[in-house]
């Protein structure tokens, strides 16, 4: 069976990249009731491919559950994101998660001018199931603090993939912005490459006109990448397509609606989709359709080898407030997971809330969210804003749902004011091979409350 991608849900430090999505898209604001359910709320296990989740809440906990929603693992730090990493890539040992393992604290480096809020990752590091501390780094980077934001890799040769965020400023800047970097490093921490988006401008398909709007963004966030993973093996390189070598590098860009890969050796931007592409019609054509307007999008990655749709283009469409100039929030279409052919730009497999049964706006999340295929073809999907993971079939049947009862204080609230939230920036699916043999877990049908049939 092939293994799962290594990826995961966030909140620690997540809970500043929330606070910049909401400052940045103030109407985010959902009509929901005053109470809701928690935890799992419909599974049937013959029809879910079943596992282990992985997922850090908004209490700033990261957690562990299976299939009924039992917490079988709690770590006291917080990820962003948090993932499991693949034994594979760690001499066989299981139980090595990686997370934030401490925080900027005051108003530190960090800061910008004008910035809505810093991500405040002081260090990164790997730690094993029993919690010790197997690597750390943060205060060897340039500014002795991390500031990884968003995303991480582990890499085969034991080094790691950080994004991560840099005050500087670029070419044509009006004034220093939060700019996105990618750091290499080696096992021993030291940097051996580094990545900045402001040197790459030219190469992301943005119009003269669009540039000056970047350039001169109101939101030192100018970007916002949200993701960063290695592209990974795939069908496309071994038949000769270069640009989807296995280790370049896919990053994906919020508030300018692009997704690229880079060249590992160069760092120029080798395969692009985004940022002007067709509007998005009114009501959802058949597929295979040619991509039509994604905006604010989240967790772009190649389905990996081995599961259904390999070597297609999966990503999370929020359809929230986005782009050069920003497309205001598409609430009443609701959000996408959108399956695409990277070499020839069609859609081959969407789902919206219409794919259940329900109106379109009945799947939305306008910020954050994370998607994964699954072995037997089903997609586990995040409502990140309201921490809803849920399990679909090709066909769009709902055969899993939880909802996360862990809340936490809602970064940009009005002054004076506390409110809280279960928001869930990323998900990830874990083996239950991975865990320790003393760990069990279960996999009862839960029949949903208003099933005509129960």
């Amino acid at each position: 069976m092939a293994s799962f991608r290594l990826r995961l849900s966030t909140v620690a430090t997540g809970t500043m990249a929330l606070c910049t999505a909401l400052m940045t898209f103030p109407d985010v604001a959902k009509a929901v009731p005053s109470v809701v359910p928690t935890g799992v709320t419909r599974y049937s296990p013959e029809k879910a491919y079943n596992s282990f989740l992985l997922f850090s809440g908004s209490d700033n906990h990261t957690h562990l559950i299976d299939m009924n929603g039992h917490e079988v693992r709690q770590w006291a730090q917080a990820g962003f994101p948090a993932k499991y990493i693949d034994p594979a890539l760690v001499q066989g040992q299981k139980g090595i998660i990686g997370l934030q393992l401490s925080e900027i604290r005051g108003d530190g480096t960090h800061k910008i001018p004008g910035a809505t809020a810093g991500f405040r990752n002081r260090t990164f590091g790997y730690v094993d199931w029993s919690d010790k501390t197997l690597w750390e780094w943060g205060l060897q980077s340039p500014e002795s603090n991390a500031r990884q934001h968003h995303d991480w890799a582990r890499l085969p040769d034991g080094g790691t993939l950080l994004l991560a965020n840099q005050n500087r400023s670029i070419p044509g800047g009006a004034k220093p912005v939060l700019d996105d970097v990618i750091y290499e490093i080696a096992p021993d921490g030291k940097i051996r490459w580094t990545w900045k988006a402001g040197d790459h401008l030219q190469e992301f398909g943005f119009t003269d006109s669009q540039l000056q709007l970047v350039t001169h963004a109101e939101n030192p966030d100018y970007l916002h990448i949200n993701n960063m993973q290695l592209v990974g093996d795939n069908h496309w390189y071994r038949a000769g397509d270069k640009r989807f070598a296995p280790d370049n590098i896919l990053i994906d860009s919020r508030e300018a609606n692009f997704i690229a890969i880079l060249d590992r050796h160069s760092g120029k931007v080798v395969w692009r989709l985004g940022p002007n592409l067709p509007q998005r019609r009114r009501s959802e054509p058949a597929v295979p359709f040619a991509v039509d307007q994604f905006v604010g999008q989240h967790d772009a990655h190649l389905v990996p080898e081995g599961l259904p749709g390999a070597g297609n283009l999966i990503v999370f469409d929020n359809q929230g407030e986005a782009g050069y100039p920003a497309r205001p929030l598409q609430v009443a279409n609701g959000s996408r997971i959108l399956e695409i052919n990277p070499v020839t730009a069609q859609v081959v497999w969407q789902y919206t809330g219409e794919n259940s049964g329900g109106p379109p706006w009945s799947f939305y999340s306008s910020f954050i969210s994370s998607v994964d295929r699954l072995p037997n073809g089903n997609t586990l999907i995040d409502e990140g804003m309201n921490g809803r993971f849920f399990q679909v079939t090709p066909t769009g049947e709902i055969v899993w749902e939880y909802v996360s009862p862990y809340s936490g204080e809602t970064p940009g609230s009005s002054p004076g004011k506390t409110t809280r939230s279960n928001w869930v920036y990323r998900i990830q699916p874990v083996p239950y091979g991975w865990v320790p043999s003393t760990v069990s877990h279960t996999e009862t049908v839960v029949v949903p409350a208003s099933d005509p049939e129960k």
